[in-house]
């Protein structure tokens, strides 16, 4: 259970950002993955926001090594998101498809980060 609850968690969050439209998704997660003050790359590129989650996962990873979890009352919390945030990283790496989307038979329509950034109006 220590591994399955946090795969299920990354995907239960992908499935509730599928709720939000395109582009405001990529702006959240952004924000989500850095702070308002680091988000600015990733409101232009998915990547950018799956390399985000990784380097969650490394001081995640960190976390649990040096026993200080980021829940102190749940020993294993570091390691959950260690194993969570790469779950969450592939969705954004794949452009962020909707999960509900796809589970009502919807083709993926291309992915706003391959079409480019949106320009500044």
């Amino acid at each position: 259970m220590l591994y399955v609850i946090p795969i299920g968690i990354g995907i239960l969050y992908a499935l509730l950002m599928s709720l939000i439209r395109e582009p405001h998704r990529r702006r959240f997660n952004a924000a989500m993955v850095a702070g308002a003050g680091a988000a600015y790359r990733g409101l232009d590129s998915w990547t950018f926001i799956g390399v985000g989650w990784l380097l969650r996962t490394a001081w995640d990873i960190v976390h649990h090594l040096k026993g200080s979890p980021l829940i102190p009352f749940f020993h294993d919390s570091s390691l959950g998101c260690a194993i969570c945030d790469p779950v969450i990283a592939l969705w954004c790496f794949a452009g962020s498809l909707s999960l509900i989307g796809l589970a009502r038979g919807r083709r993926p329509a291309k992915a706003a980060a391959r079409q480019g950034p949106e320009p500044h109006r």
